[in-house]
């Protein structure tokens, strides 16, 4: 936690409330759904997400009326709910083994097609679509966890990391706030350590017990100790390796030196 030096990272009392009218942070849920998203105890069928930015190509796989595997797809945009919605398609096309033929591919409207991300997390939803005529099919779907072993997290890392304040006893104290740090990760099995060691030389360790959803990794209870001594409890969701580095957000709910202020943030690090 950085209470103490809150006003530090800050210009000033009036450019926090500047920051604060131009910077709100919404609640800690990340944006990319992008991975393989299964109804549990139903096998062999799914969807898979890719999406870029506001938009996202769904591929359904699933079975036709004659139990033989069937694919659709579609193209979700977000609206205004925070829901992703679009049409459904069917195709067909060239045989995989013949030479392709363009003239083989027709892609025809098939019905409508949504996925509502959860409110709480983002490795669960409800899918929602109609084929032909078909009663709509609601789902309950969820990232498919992984049998492949958590993968090497551990190196240095530099990124920035934005958070809010809130609830605090002292409203002057819910403000945003901006940092900059060097991210030293740890990792032994599935057990995590997130070493910051802010601009301000602050140093904050998270860290706890791995666990796995789709291409996502959380700390649902994690130890939060900084060098100021304001220690707590936390979590940290959305642990994500990139393709440069690491990146994630975390969330620590307890008083901080008789503060009471809650604490939310999103940190993005590229791999020294």
């Amino acid at each position: 936690m950085r209470l103490p030096l809150l006003f530090a990272r800050n210009a000033c009392a009036a450019a926090v409330g500047l920051l604060a009218a131009v910077l709100p942070l919404r609640p800690a849920l990340a944006a990319e759904y992008s991975d393989l998203w299964v109804t549990p105890g139903e096998d062999a069928w799914g969807v898979n997400f890719v999406q870029w930015g506001n938009d996202m190509f769904a591929t359904f796989y699933n079975y036709g009326a004659d139990n033989r595997p069937t694919w659709y797809t579609a193209v979700l945009d977000l609206n205004g709910t925070g829901n992703y919605t679009g049409i459904l398609y069917s195709n067909i096309g060239t045989y995989f083994a013949a030479p392709w033929k363009a003239s083989d591919h027709v892609e025809s409207v098939a019905g409508t097609a949504a996925f509502l991300p959860s409110t709480i997390n983002n490795y669960e939803g409800t899918l929602i679509y109609t084929v032909n005529g078909v009663p709509t099919i609601t789902k309950s779907v969820q990232r498919l966890p992984s049998p492949a072993p958590i993968p090497a997290m551990g190196g240095t890392y530099y990124g920035g990391q934005v958070g809010r304040y809130s609830s605090c006893t002292n409203t002057a104290l819910n403000t945003p706030y901006s940092d900059s740090f060097t991210l030293n990760v740890t990792q032994s099995g599935n057990t995590l350590s997130l070493g910051f060691t802010y601009a301000s030389t602050l140093v904050c360790t998270l860290s706890g017990t791995l666990s796995q959803n789709g291409l996502l990794y959380s700390i649902v209870s994690a130890t939060y100790l900084c060098s100021d001594q304001t220690d707590t409890t936390g979590a940290v969701s959305d642990i994500k390796l990139t393709a440069q580095g690491i990146e994630g957000q975390f969330s620590a709910p307890a008083p901080i030196n008789g503060a009471g202020c809650h604490e939310d943030a999103r940190f993005s690090a590229a791999r020294n």
